[in-house]
């Protein structure tokens, strides 16, 4: 049932926002009413929680299924040292409730894929994309259109950031772009950068963040103009911002029914790449089972330290050296974290259909952690 008055509390909380005429009361009761999905509670998501949640936003669903690693707190500031390990989402909403205790919160600590993105996604009005996973985004997308419901776009990569409103209502009958419509292509997942490969500023996802929140306060107030027919980006390291007119595609719809499609109907007896454990590579290699050990950091960190035997090829130079890696036994890929490698891995499977690839959980950290302490880290 929509609220229809704001209690006193609530008035003296927004205060300032009452005192907006673009907003008063009539805007915060629509913030009240309003139910927000944000997919991805890390650099960008902990920004757009922080703001959504101040500004009153009555229902905030949080999805992610990471834990706390200590490398996420230089950039996302809803989490402590002390939290290190401990589900993302859970924490998230225990520290959200803390600052407003009369907001309702969903938790979602699993990952949103195809088995559940439609379940999960019609249940609000807007969607805010924090995700930095790729196969998620453009799964965001395509139920987002499918549904008719607009979601906001953000994306970091070192010190540069975009930030768009995606399928809103354009009060025509019409729609504003989707993300197929500005990037139509999957990209290769060997081309697919991420901030463990090429590092971010940490204020940058609070910059973008900022904006998305902005962005979706302006939605469900109906005050502004949005970035539904524009794609903002932004330079930190030169401060310049660019905004890029954008159109929607005639076969908008089209793109996002069969992205679908290709996503739920995989190909059938398709064995798909898979993972290893550090404790089962430990003990197939003390058995002594011939096992290709594939490196693909960079030159320095294999210097620093890499698992004996292992032929180092790094990301970048993978296309270019596919008949080195064997398809007569299994290969294990690993790098820092397992992150690049499960890359490789996906790209050489789609690439060469090879099926005895392995990306090793956790990569060369867990296996310092769990099988060899007396590696040398980083």
């Amino acid at each position: 049932m929509e609220a229809t008055t704001l209690v006193p509390a609530e008035k003296q909380r927004y205060q300032k926002h009452l005192n907006l005429p673009e907003i008063g009361a009539a805007g915060q009761l629509k913030l009240k009413n309003a139910r927000v999905l944000v997919v991805g509670a890390g650099g960008l998501g902990c920004p757009v929680l922080l703001y959504l949640t101040a500004a009153g936003v009555g229902t905030i669903g949080v999805i992610d299924p990471d834990v706390v690693d200590l490398s996420n707190l230089q950039r996302q500031v809803l989490y402590t040292t002390d939290e290190v390990g401990k589900p993302k989402a859970k924490i998230a909403v225990s520290h959200l409730n803390r600052l407003n205790p009369d907001l309702s919160f969903d938790t979602y600590t699993m990952a949103l894929d195809a088995s559940n993105a439609r379940t999960i996604i019609e249940q609000y009005d807007i969607v805010v994309d924090c995700t930095d996973n790729f196969k998620v985004r453009y799964l965001v997308n395509d139920v987002c259109v499918t549904l008719g419901k607009p979601f906001v776009y953000g994306a970091i990569h070192r010190f540069e950031g975009q930030v768009a409103v995606l399928n809103n209502a354009l009060g025509n009958g019409q729609r504003g772009p989707t993300y197929r419509c500005l990037f139509p292509e999957y990209p290769n997942e060997i081309e697919i950068p991420n901030c463990n490969d090429t590092g971010v500023l940490g204020v940058l996802p609070g910059v973008i963040g900022t904006y998305q929140a902005n962005e979706v306060i302006k939605l469900i107030t109906g005050i502004g103009q949005s970035l539904s027919e524009h794609l903002l980006m932004v330079d930190l390291l030169n401060m310049s911002q660019q905004k890029i007119k954008t159109k929607r595609r005639v076969d908008a719809e089209d793109l996002a029914r069969q992205g679908l499609t290709s996503v739920t109907r995989p190909a059938p007896g398709a064995a798909g790449p898979q993972k290893m454990s550090v404790q089962e590579l430990a003990d197939r290699l003390a058995t002594g089972e011939d096992i290709f050990l594939l490196d693909v950091r960079e030159r320095p960190e294999y210097d620093l330290c890499h698992l004996e035997g292992s032929v180092l090829i790094p990301v970048g130079m993978i296309p270019n050296n596919r008949k080195r890696i064997p398809t007569d036994r299994p290969v294990v890929v690993y790098c820092h974290h397992g992150i690049r490698s499960a890359n490789v891995v996906s790209y050489l499977y789609a690439q060469d259909g090879l099926t005895n690839l392995y990306n090793l959980d956790g990569g060369i950290n867990a296996w310092a952690r769990d099988i060899e302490p007396e590696m040398a880290v980083y």
